[in-house]
């Protein structure tokens, strides 16, 4: 949790900023059964800062109307990954009501409480128990009115489907709908409400298809790029050649003569407004700039060796025992070093926002995973009161931790204030590409060392370039240290252009470096990889997922290299233990990657739908082929050179294997996160099948002494996922 709290930071949107109070809140929902609650305590909804207007102190909130309806209210938003499902579902059931009279409220900050952003995967752990309390609580108390009503004592009454019954005369009862009508009671959640335990669960733990599958597949749902409003323009935006180029001249003129388009500029903002998408394109065409360009210090392929020769002294994350102590314990020790490309997060939508001034006041749809991030950035930008902005998020075409920065809708602010008129802008596919927040680049080196047990006696982890989250150890190892070197020699950071978070953020290469490397040393131990990784935990949980994949997959031991196409990983997230195995087939002379079958063992407590979680597993095995096989941002310095699908090539459906999930049965744990859990661990298990499926090993060379630093770390067999594949059909890796 530690690397979800700094990117919140890093963010800035963990300010105490909120536009309207509680009073507010409560004249503009009008009458019912509301009962307020707060995720992420106390100081989460009550947080500001100086001279700020008071936040209420709720985050959330649900309401039971007049009709029967039960809405909730909440600042999360639906990026595609199934959460007005299964909050939906978590309501349902301890308020006993059908899944069809739930309606969530979601990402409207003028309607809905502030929420700092959907990201992390923490709307299942942290709101998720928080609603099903409030769930309780409400009714707690429309129980509690029944019993006044009905002249009943308040244990002989049950609710089914939203109509509160005597237990022994049935037809003693009253709908919630009657017992809201004409009331207006409010409740606040003090204190964790009695819940349902899990045999008394009726929705919860059950499969169900997505609420908003049918406007999805029809096509009536809504998403930023369908919002309309009257007098609405289209801008396109000029995009420098270079990340970091500055303006030096710009020739508009041939613009002038093109019927109804008009050409902005607001600093190095220039874009090109049109009521019609295609001729704002075709005009922006016609603009002709000079920029100074700054001068490139590396490229895709000299960027691993520049951020190792050019590192500032690293910073210690973590650390146990003695490294030397564990050197001299071990009878063979193993380096080698693994690399870990920029990649992009490729939304099918791209970043896309509408701005509509009235008067002082503006209202921004927008595709972002921060609504209320983005009222705050707006707020600033704009310099008014922070009750004048509403950012409303419609359905979000996937995020990935890109949707976060929100530059398109600070871009279309800033035009429609200029031109007094609604302006829609849509980043192009080459904008999404060059304004995107990549994964980070990294290079992680690894000095293990075994001892004649088959243990693990010592590890030294070195990161270059990201952070540290998925790097902390589960296996036993008495002698450990990770160390982060993430600035250059000159104090600079060492990207050429804007990183972020992207799905489960620095985990997915953590993961791909170490579980390759605990591969090569169960090579060196002579074992078979699973009975290696057990051998090395003592983690139940991890020890759990890692015998379910195996028995799901039927394993059988062999010792590597084995000449086989199977492999397997471990990993964690969140507190969430995950383990695949794949079988992948390779073409000897082509190199050739088909991936044949793949099955996911992930212990996530009681599961709240199970059909939602196997799509998110599915989906994000799916979108780490790609990671592992194809993806790579290609650049020159600050010069994107990948800026359509053309060459940034994404998983295709004919790639997609037979997949199996395996869900541990653990109802008596809290429910944890799931959207991402598969996905951080793609890259190694990939690579690593094809290396056994020719029956090749990575073998790393020891240094030699004398020496200089680089020819050291060229001798050391640089690891990368799709390189690695090919590297193995030519049979480059020693046996």
């Amino acid at each position: 949790m530690k690397e979800d709290g700094l990117q919140i930071s890093e963010c800035d949107c963990n300010d105490g900023l909120y536009p309207i109070s509680r009073r507010e809140f409560l004249q503009s929902i009008g009458g019912g059964i509301i009962i307020f609650f707060t995720v992420g305590g106390a100081s989460t909804a009550k947080g500001q800062s100086r001279g700020q207007k008071e936040r209420p102190d709720f985050n959330a909130y649900l309401r039971i109307g007049e009709d029967g309806t039960v809405t909730c209210f909440t600042g999360k938003v639906e990026l595609g990954q199934g959460a007005m499902t299964f909050l939906a579902q978590t309501l349902a059931d301890e308020l006993d009501v059908p899944m069809e009279s739930v309606d969530m409220v979601m990402g409207d900050t003028a309607l809905c409480p502030y929420d700092a952003g959907t990201w992390g995967s923490m709307t299942t752990p942290y709101f998720g128990p928080v609603l099903r309390a409030a769930g309780a609580e409400a009714r707690a108390v429309l129980i509690g009115l029944a019993a006044v009503r009905l002249k009943v004592p308040k244990e002989r009454l049950d609710v089914k489907d939203g109509v509160v019954f005597d237990k022994t005369r049935k037809e003693t009862k009253v709908t919630y709908a009657q017992l809201a009508e004409g009331k207006r009671i409010e409740r606040r959640l003090e204190q964790k409400a009695q819940v349902k335990t899990v045999s008394e669960l009726n929705i919860i733990g059950k499969p169900h298809n997505r609420i908003d599958a049918l406007e999805k597949v029809t096509g009536k749902a809504k998403y930023t790029a369908d919002i309309r409003v009257a007098g609405m323009v289209y801008a396109k935006v000029l995009r420098p050649p270079v990340y970091g180029a500055k303006l030096k001249s710009l020739d508009t003129s041939a613009v002038d003569n093109i019927d109804g388009a008009k050409v902005v500029r607001d600093g190095d903002l220039v874009a090109v407004l049109h009521k019609n998408p295609d001729e704002a394109e075709k005009a922006l065409a016609n603009i002709k700039a000079e920029y100074d360009i700054p001068e490139a210090r590396f490229d895709d392929k000299s960027v691993f060796d520049y951020f190792v020769d050019n590192a500032a002294d690293g910073e210690v994350n973590n650390k146990g025992g003695d490294i030397e102590s564990g050197r001299k314990l071990a009878r063979d020790v193993v380096e080698q070093t693994y690399l870990n490309s920029y990649v992009a997060h490729s939304p099918m939508e791209t970043h896309i926002a509408l701005a509509q001034f009235e008067g002082s006041k503006v209202t921004v749809w927008a595709s972002t995973q921060t609504p209320f991030g983005l009222q705050r950035e707006l707020t600033r930008e704009l310099k008014i009161p922070i009750e004048n902005v509403r950012v409303i998020a419609p359905f979000v075409g996937g995020g990935f931790g890109g949707k976060i920065s929100n530059g398109q809708a600070i871009q279309v602010v800033k035009l429609a204030k200029i031109v007094e008129k609604p302006v829609q802008l849509a980043w192009s596919r080459a904008d999404e590409f060059f304004y995107d927040t990549f994964r980070p680049a990294a290079v992680v080196k690894i000095r293990s060392g075994l001892a004649d047990s088959g243990k693990i006696v010592l590890w030294d982890y070195n990161i270059y370039g990201m952070g540290a989250r998925g790097a902390d150890l589960f296996y036993d190892v008495p002698h450990h240290r990770t160390t982060i070197y993430r600035r250059l020699k000159s104090g600079e950071g060492m990207h050429p252009f804007a990183t972020g978070a992207w799905r489960a953020p620095d985990n997915n290469t953590n993961s791909f470096a170490r579980e390759s490397h605990i591969d090569v040393m169960a090579n060196r131990a002579g074992m078979d990889p699973l009975e290696f990784r057990l051998n090395n935990l003592t983690d139940e949980r991890m020890r759990g997922v890692l015998k379910a994949a195996a028995e799901k997959f039927g394993w059988t031991p062999a010792k590597g290299p084995s000449g086989r196409g199977f492999g397997i990983a471990c990993s964690s997230d969140v507190n969430v233990p995950v383990a695949l195995i794949a079988e992948v087939k390779v073409g000897k002379q082509t190199g050739d990657v088909q991936v044949k079958r793949v099955v996911c063992a992930i212990d996530l407590g009681l599961v709240i739908n199970p059909e939602g979680v196997k799509l998110q597993v599915e989906g994000s095995i799916t979108m780490g082929m790609g990671y592992a096989l194809t993806e790579e941002v290609h650049f020159e310095g600050g010069r994107i050179l990948d800026l359509s699908f053309g060459t940034y090539k994404l998983p295709r459906f004919s790639w997609v294997p037979e997949i199996e999930t395996v869900l541990i049965k653990a109802d008596d744990s809290p429910s944890k996160r799931c959207r991402r859990t598969a996905y951080y661990l793609c890259g190694w298990r990939y690579c690593q099948r094809y290396l056994r499926c020719n029956g090749r090993q990575i073998v790393s060379n020891a240094h030699d002494s004398g020496t200089d630093k680089t020819s050291a770390l060229k001798s050391v067999y640089p690891v990368r996922e799709f390189d690695s594949l090919k590297a193995c059909a030519d049979g480059e890796f020693a046996n």
